[in-house]
């Protein structure tokens, strides 16, 4: 799909962060990027040979997100990679391809995972993600490569292809009726699985429940993670186009905490002008703290819902922000 030039612009301003030395704005390129997902893919593919290892780093992580087939190849270049983290992040990308509707590409992945998992010469780090990641695969492949590693020398291999499978056996039905995982990153890994093929309905019922787990969680440290786990969600909707949960997204704006880029990434791709007002909210309460970072994200957010609507002043949402946060709106539409 070709990128609109307008899309175009923002596209590279997100890739030149992935090579930045910003950690934060590293992060949200990242969550950013994997929501346009395929209309940034082809960018990302021209780029990726001559960028530097944090950028492929960061560009892998989208591919991961993303699952396009069309990365495969670059990917199992990126194996052999200088950079063990990077050769890792590839593996994750594989990973993500492992259930492609494309049997080619779902057998290229499988083979390039086991060629790590069963290389004693490769990074114990790299092969041991690689082991990890064919937990994924079926269960006679899984059998035949713990037979192989059962007489390998690193006893870390063999501990590994001998371990219960890291996918959690809670059934997604269950999931749905709100039956959650004990572990916040259990749950990250299924939608992470099903991202792409799970009911929009499913997805946003998860949404609701996310939420409630949230609000019932007292340590702030593992709230986070529930909180995370529902940017992901958010993610995966913003990038099926469906604004099934955009509520969810425009009530979290409401609270006082700071939200996960993936938050906002999300709003950027499929918020409309019911958003305006809360994301004017946040950004007045963000004036008066000391933190940069989200207000200037926040105003991200505000300016391209604004510009991909195609909403001007003289519209309903745009007065009322005017009306009642009008230091805040002389800010956010300096710009525009």
């Amino acid at each position: 799909m070709p990128i609109k030039p307008s899309a175009s612009v923002e596209v590279r301003h997100l890739i030149d962060a992935l090579a930045g030395d910003d950690v934060i704005a590293r992060e949200s390129a990242i969550a950013r990027l994997a929501v346009v997902g395929p209309r940034a893919i082809e960018h990302l593919l021209h780029e990726f040979p001559s960028a530097s290892a944090p950028a492929r780093l960061g560009m892998l992580r989208v591919f991961e997100a993303a699952e396009d087939p069309r990365a495969l190849a670059l990917c199992r270049i990126s194996l052999d990679d200088t950079s063990h983290a990077v050769q890792s992040a590839a593996v994750g990308a594989i990973r993500s391809l492992l259930a492609s509707a494309v049997p080619n590409v779902a057998r290229d992945a499988l083979d390039a995972l086991l060629a790590v998992a069963v290389d004693r010469h490769r990074d114990p780090e790299v092969r041991a993600a690689a082991i990890d990641a064919l937990h994924d695969a079926p269960a006679d492949v899984r059998a035949a490569l713990e037979a192989t590693l059962s007489a390998d020398a690193d006893l870390a291999a063999r501990a590994r292809a001998g371990g219960p499978a890291r996918r959690t056996q809670t059934n997604w039905a269950d999931i749905v009726a709100g039956t959650l995982p004990a572990s916040p990153l259990a749950l990250k890994r299924i939608v992470a699985s099903v991202r792409g093929t799970a009911k929009l309905m499913e997805l946003q019922r998860l949404v609701d429940h996310l939420r409630a787990q949230e609000q019932r969680e007292t340590d702030p440290d593992v709230r986070e993670e529930w909180r995370a786990v529902r940017g992901a969600l958010h993610q995966a909707l913003a990038a099926r186009n469906s604004r099934l949960a955009l509520y969810d997204l425009r009530d979290s704006l409401l609270g006082a905490e700071r939200l996960p880029v993936t938050f906002l990434a999300a709003l950027e791709e499929i918020g409309d002008a019911t958003c305006l007002e809360p994301l004017a909210a946040a950004y007045d309460a963000s004036s008066r703290s000391s933190d940069t970072w989200w207000r200037e994200h926040v105003a991200t957010a505000f300016r391209a819902i604004v510009q991909r609507e195609g909403l001007t002043r003289r519209h309903a949402a745009m007065k009322r922000v005017v009306a009642r946060w009008p230091d805040a709106a002389a800010d956010l539409m300096a710009r525009l």
